[in-house]
């Protein structure tokens, strides 16, 4: 055998020991080292997965979810703060809330239901039900996913429902035709094809393998046994049809349910308590440099405002403090758990710190270095000593040196005739008299806005009080086609010019030995992916670099299933003038205040129950800044912001076909 290796979730189950039925070996766990930093071995049969199936013994994969422990720590962060603790086991599963969240695709964070792919999918199905999720968890898969549509239609209108056999409906009624489980495939084999219990069985282990093999060995018995119950060869090809792309990955219900129940708990969350299920998610991906600035964009758009780590609030993790959401200290780059120990002891005995003086006296310095205080200071969290960081940093040096010669006396039992002063609260270490300290005030130099940006982007790996975009965003948005946000919504092919920092960067060569160049854009209302390559590189990479302002023109692509990148052909970096700002910003006031210019749509009294479904797709494709209102007869309606249309003739083509109806010209609100 060439190599082996090991199942990281399988547990092998018998009735009696394991060594009487199946050959056992003692193999090395790479990758996993024991406490004392050994290596790490498991006991593991001989025998693969599939052998050990077919010799009857029972193979389960206990997965481990990092999910469970976010539900957990947002439980105990919602105790902490409200003092309450919802009960998991007895939640409710119709709360409306949680369903109207999904069904704008908000699930951010959301166990399943995080991808591009899946939210365009909440959005289509717009649950508002537990069995949706369940369905939804099943349908986002190679094999189903091209029931998405047909699912979502249907259940809009349920009543216009066909079936290609009657018999059919009693066993995929509940998911509106779409035969969607593997214990549907087992019904319909049992019942159109007359298959036995363990036949059906059988079918389904195929299903679930991917044993094509297995599969179309079995494809003579279903025809046959359709024919026997009277099935019509059309409908018996289309079953079958369904059978072999439900191989590629189909989940039975009990799966589905399983994974629909963890989404709802942290849907659920999300939706009741939004700070504190965001805090706990946050914490569980602080060793993830790219996953913490994307969660703290995602609570600005939330509404929840992220506080800087504060070395007189901050725990470990991140926290909830009066409905907002303060850094945790493990998260502060150079500054580890010991650190961190350090801090929170020093501060629950003495009481919060004065001062930079104040804190170097009294934490630990035995376990928080010179790079830790400074990455402390330099990311904001001893601003609330009152003191600029440009001024702590200046002093940082000599009250790092007059704490430590402070405690190293202390250690020695050494002191000077002012230890004779009665000790105050809060000495050094704790046990010490607040001796004379040599406390020299800290110089108030100024913060400039861009320093602090710079020094937080460092420390915290994002711009958290100030964002360099924030100054230059009406001016980057009169110089662009849509925000990022918005880049999704647009064709496959389409040409965009949209503009934002670069937050992430990585170049790389092709198999053909090409230079190319990935790279994130975000601007703040949201993020893409942009590729560059071939004479689009040569060209451009230069101008490219982390953190630099730029506009970019190029096609959206939409290959790849959920994903939206931009294919960049024109590269230019955007530094306006404060002329250019103010302008900008002049003009983005007068158009706030403007009445919005409006397109008027024509609709018969009697339309499709899926008119509603098919005017979002048109506004979803033309993202604009006119309103829609609908008139039926004498009646209208105004639609709100999410409907905001384009008037462009592209638009107003798909609108007619749509309504079967003409759009009159776009008008100025009377």
């Amino acid at each position: 055998m060439r190599n082996s290796s090991i199942h990281a979730a399988a547990v092998v189950i018998a009735d009696r020991p394991l060594t009487e039925i199946v050959p056992l070996q003692l193999a090395e766990d790479t990758g996993q080292t024991t406490e004392d930093g050994g290596r790490a071995y498991r006991t593991v049969t001989q025998y693969s997965m599939k052998p050990i199936e077919e010799i009857g013994l029972l193979k389960m994969d206990f997965l481990g979810l990092r999910n469970l422990d976010v539900i957990e720590s947002a439980l105990d962060i919602i105790e902490r703060s409200l003092g309450e603790r919802p009960d998991m086991a007895t939640l409710p599963l119709d709360d409306e809330q949680t369903y109207a969240m999904l069904a704008r695709g908000e699930s951010i964070g959301v166990f399943q239901f995080e991808s591009d792919g899946m939210r365009e999918a909440l959005r289509k199905v717009r649950p508002t039900e537990f069995e949706d999720l369940v369905a939804l968890v099943a349908l986002y898969r190679p094999g189903a996913m091209r029931h998405i549509d047909t699912y979502a239609r249907n259940k809009r209108a349920p009543d216009s429902v066909t079936y290609v056999d009657a018999r059919l409906r009693p066993i995929t009624e509940a998911t509106y035709s779409v035969i969607l489980y593997q214990e549907q495939s087992m019904q319909i084999a049992k019942e159109i094809a007359g298959f036995s219990g363990p036949e059906a069985d059988d079918l389904r282990k195929a299903i679930g393998k991917k044993d094509r093999a297995r599969m179309a060995s079995m494809r003579e018995r279903f025809f046959e046994g359709a024919r026997g119950t009277g099935t019509s060869e059309r409908a018996t090809a289309d079953l079958w049809a369904v059978n072999e792309a439900a191989a590629d990955y189909s989940f039975n219900k009990a799966h589905a349910a399983c994974y629909a129940l963890i989404s709802y708990r942290t849907a659920w969350l999300k939706a009741n308590y939004p700070a504190e299920y965001m805090a706990a998610l946050i914490s569980s991906v602080m060793q993830t440099k790219d996953k913490v600035p994307f969660f703290v964009s995602r609570c600005e758009e939330m509404g929840i405002e992220v506080l800087p780590p504060d070395v007189n609030e901050s725990a470990h993790d991140f926290v909830v403090v009066e409905a907002k959401i303060r850094f945790g200290l493990d998260a502060v780059k150079n500054v580890g758990a010991a650190a961190v120990d350090a801090v929170i002891a020093a501060r629950e005995e003495g009481g919060p710190f004065s001062s930079i003086w104040d804190f170097c006296e009294r934490v630990d310095l035995r376990c928080l270095n010179k790079k830790a205080i400074e990455s402390l200071v330099r990311c904001g969290a001893l601003d609330g000593t009152g003191a600029t960081r440009a001024g702590m940093l200046s002093v940082l040096e000599q009250a790092q040196g007059a704490g430590s010669k402070l405690q190293q006396d202390a250690q020695l039992g050494q002191g000077s005739i002012f230890d004779l002063e009665p000790p105050a609260p809060g000495g050094a270490l704790g046990g010490l008299p607040a001796a004379f300290r040599q406390e020299l005030p800290v110089p108030a130099l100024v913060d400039s806005r861009s320093a602090l940006g710079a020094m937080e982007k460092e420390t915290l790996g994002l711009f958290l009080s100030s964002h360099p975009l924030k100054e230059v965003r009406a001016a980057l948005r009169a110089r662009v086609d849509c925000s990022l946000a918005d880049v999704g919504a647009r064709r496959d092919g389409d040409w965009v010019t949209v503009g934002g920092m670069v937050s992430e960067l990585k170049r790389i060569r092709t198999r053909k030995g090409e230079p190319m160049l990935f790279a994130t854009l975000d601007d703040l209302d949201g993020q893409v992916e942009i590729l560059v390559f071939n004479s689009a590189y040569t060209a451009n990479s230069e101008r490219i670099e982390l953190d630099s302002v730029l506009l970019v023109r190029g096609r959206v692509d939409h290959k790849e299933q959920g994903e939206t990148k931009v294919v960049v052909q024109e590269v230019e970096p955007f530094a306006p003038s404060p002329e250019e700002v103010e302008r900008a910003q002049v003009e983005a006031d007068a158009v706030a205040s403007t009445p919005m210019p409006r397109i008027t749509l024509e609709v018969a009294a009697h339309v499709p129950e899926s008119f509603l479904d098919e005017l979002k797709d048109v506004v979803r494709h033309f993202p604009g800044d006119h309103e829609l209102m609908l008139l039926v007869g004498e009646r209208s309606l105004l639609l709100g912001e999410e409907f905001r249309i384009s008037a462009s003739s592209a638009c107003r083509a798909d609108l007619a076909a749509v309504s079967s109806a003409a759009t009159r010209a776009p008008d100025a609100i009377a």
